[in-house]
């Protein structure tokens, strides 16, 4: 566990909730130095919002990190308040992120956890009510939406 667990849970949570009030997926990241506490970037899903195919959660917050050298991300910590899916993996190790703590797999798991595990990566579980509380609200309110984004 870091230090900055908390203050990255909170403000990935509070991003899953501002993409839910402007009609999106609710699902939150953020991005955070491990050395200092630095917050990088933050940001939430906006499919909807942009009419994006890719920018998921993950990917919008590291978007909105901008372009850093390589090195940044090898000291960071990605939070998200959902269980990553394959493309936002595949961000994760690419950028060599050697952390990630998810708020929550139970409306959603993948093979993301397991293989970023096995690729390196340490992964956190915090197992978060606010991360299932608001996922499952925009899964049962807005089942088709959801299939989509998760490509079914």
């Amino acid at each position: 566990m870091s230090k900055w667990d908390g203050l990255g849970m909170e403000i990935a949570y509070k991003e899953a909730a501002k993409g839910m009030e402007e009609g999106g997926v609710p699902i939150g990241g953020c991005l955070i130095d491990n050395r200092d506490g630095t917050v990088v970037g933050s940001g939430h899903n906006m499919r909807f919002q942009k009419g994006s195919a890719t920018l998921h959660g993950e990917i919008s917050t590291l978007e909105n990190c901008g372009r850093m050298k390589g090195s940044v991300y090898k000291n960071c910590t990605l939070y998200t308040t959902l269980s990553p899916c394959d493309m936002c993996t595949g961000a994760i190790l690419l950028y060599g992120i050697p952390r990630c703590v998810v708020g929550e797999n139970v409306n959603f798991k993948g093979d993301g956890e397991r293989y970023l595990a096995e690729r390196g990566c340490e992964v956190r579980v915090v197992d978060d009510e606010k991360c299932k509380k608001i996922m499952k609200q925009f899964i049962d309110e807005r089942p088709q939406d959801w299939f989509e984004d998760i490509g079914e």
